[in-house]
């Protein structure tokens, strides 16, 4: 008998490194979930790529910002392959706002989408991933839980919490054969337009990368598949820096 192929749930799994890692896990045997907040287009275009590797692929749109949606993303994956044994937390927003000018509700849509959402997940993946004896979880915490960049205070706190909650994961549930990373991407090339702030913050970011260029959703992706493979299996509670050696 075949032996029958893990899933993966990808949030933000339409563009860049959510769609590079959904192609690669595909690519890797996972049948894959993909989550988007609004572009159903570009997470059907991804869920037809992956199926080419002999897959199967599901799209489900939710906003991983509310619990409710976080939940029923959760369980649609589960009822189609029976438990989501890779969680790759990839949705995330990066408002580049004066602290003092942020209201407390787009302070909160920051924390919750780029940090909540790691945690109604996890918990709504783990009692699968630990009745297999089986999972992973990988979370995208980048350059800003290492720098606090001047204008994107949520987003720094956010992702110190996710690496915050990768370290207490895998020291609760690495005994039962889950493991917890997290990976920092440093300027990664892009498919959506960026304003005038953002760009120029990436061309900062670029200046102080030894390689002297961006790198590519691909490049993380490869280190997001590593994480999820048995090659993968010893490491747990990390933050691998994918970078190009910027320092940090």
């Amino acid at each position: 008998m075949a032996k029958a192929k893990r899933s993966a749930l990808i949030t933000g799994g339409g563009r860049n490194i959510g769609r590079a890692c959904a192609l690669g896990l595909a690519a890797d045997g996972f049948n894959v979930v993909l989550n988007g907040s609004s572009d159903r287009t570009a997470c059907e275009s991804v869920a037809r790529e992956a199926r080419k590797f002999g897959v199967k692929a599901l799209v489900v749109m939710g906003d991983v910002g509310k619990p409710e949606d976080c939940k029923r993303i959760a369980a649609e994956a589960i009822h189609a392959f029976g438990a989501v044994d890779v969680l790759v937390n990839n949705a995330a927003l990066r408002p580049g706002k004066p602290f003092l000018e942020m209201s407390d509700a787009a302070w909160r849509r920051v924390i919750d989408v780029d940090m909540n959402a790691a945690v109604w997940l996890a918990r709504a993946c783990l009692p699968g991933m630990l009745a297999k004896g089986w999972g992973r979880i990988v979370s995208f915490t980048g350059m800003n839980a290492i720098h606090g960049y001047a204008g994107r205070a949520p987003v720094s706190v956010a992702k110190h919490g996710v690496w915050g909650l990768t370290k207490s994961l895998a020291k609760e549930f690495g005994p039962q054969g889950v493991t917890v990373n997290a990976i920092s991407p440093g300027p990664i090339a892009s498919d959506v337009e960026e304003d005038d702030a953002s760009s120029h913050h990436r061309q900062q970011t670029v200046a102080k990368v030894p390689l002297g260029r961006m790198g590519t959703p691909a490049e993380v992706a490869a280190t997001a598949r590593l994480l999820v493979s048995e090659g993968g299996a010893y490491i747990n509670g990390q933050m691998i820096q994918v970078n190009g050696g910027a320092e940090t």
